[in-house]
């Protein structure tokens, strides 16, 4: 099984979707000539050409209008934002006409789309490049948002996403690009959308945790399990909508404690939806209230010891750990 980066996994799955499926196509700032911004899309142009990777100028609103529009008409588009930042200015059609039009249409259209591209913090990139927008686009109905934080997830989510007759937001985090897993190599290796995976087995903690937050929380359950003797569970729901609450359910009942982390701010949040969900369907088995990690409440400090300050970290899942069995 080989070992891919995240960037790498992403451009295998859209490379064997292109050929796959006629229809898939990329569209987006950058993504054809220049390889992408972040070198997803890299080589793809070059081998598939200018109708399957599309170049497009800096309009998101325009370019993701086109992609809806396509869609509409049968075919797959792949729409990058260079940041989930800039689709802010595409959330019209995002919201208002991929999410709505199946149902506005009495199930005549299908939108078979991904909006994809990196979401929550860089590296000293400062407010307005920043942002976590999971929850944003989960209160929408009509939309899937996936959240992979492996190579291999990114590559089987990804496959599922472009695959399935949904819209669905596909959010990445650039700080991951880089990180490195085995991912298989079948060409038609897939993960169902809405499917959480347990990254790690325990019996006394519940850790939920997603995207950037899954490594840092495996990081504080093996120093919780050498120093402080609590064996902890991490789960990665991978996909927020549909969210897979049965996984994470079960294994409340099994630790008694839950602690969630999350790069997004704590008001709410996914992790707020998550906890009252745990309230109501597993109340009787928490012997401790849930303990939420998130983002500090404020617009993303550029200064590179405030950024830290501001984001989640293995100490404060620790702390957390800590927190909810009583240490």
């Amino acid at each position: 099984m080989p070992t891919l980066t995240i960037r790498d996994a992403l451009n295998e799955a859209l490379r064997e979707e292109i050929i796959r499926d006629d229809n898939v196509f990329i569209m987006g700032e950058e993504v054809a000539e220049y390889d992408g911004a972040y070198k997803v899309t890299r080589g793809l142009w070059k081998e598939f050409g200018n109708k399957r990777v599309v170049d497009t100028p800096i309009t998101e609103l325009g370019f993701a209008a086109l992609g809806v529009g396509a869609a509409m008409a049968g075919l797959r588009p792949v729409i990058e934002f260079m940041t989930m930042n800039f689709a802010v200015l595409a959330s019209d059609q995002i919201i208002n006409h991929a999410a709505k039009m199946s149902y506005m249409s009495d199930g005549q259209f299908n939108i078979p789309i991904v909006f994809r591209g990196p979401n929550g913090s860089a590296y000293q990139v400062s407010s307005q490049h920043s942002q976590a927008f999971e929850a944003f686009y989960a209160n929408w109905p009509g939309l899937k948002v996936v959240m992979p934080a492996t190579a291999a997830d990114a590559k089987g989510l990804l496959k599922s996403a472009i695959r399935d007759d949904n819209p669905v937001l596909f959010l990445e985090q650039e700080r991951m690009y880089g990180l490195k897993d085995d991912v298989p190599e079948d060409d038609d290796f897939t993960i169902p959308l809405g499917v959480a995976d347990v990254k790690r087995e325990g019996a006394d903690c519940t850790v939920v945790a997603r995207s950037m937050t899954v490594p840092l929380a495996m990081q504080a359950a093996e120093i919780a399990q050498k120093d402080l003797d609590v064996s902890v569970e991490v789960i990665d729901p991978r996909t927020i909508k549909p969210l897979d609450i049965d996984t994470i359910v079960e294994s409340v009942k099994k630790t008694n404690r839950l602690v969630i982390a999350e790069e997004s701010h704590a008001f709410a949040s996914v992790g707020a939806e998550i906890s009252h969900q745990v309230m109501e369907n597993a109340f009787d088995y928490l012997d401790a209230p849930v303990f939420r990690i998130s983002t500090a409440e404020a617009p993303m400090p550029y200064a590179k010891n405030l950024e830290e300050l501001a984001l989640p970290s293995v100490e404060k899942i620790i702390e957390g750990i800590k927190t909810v069995s009583y240490i």
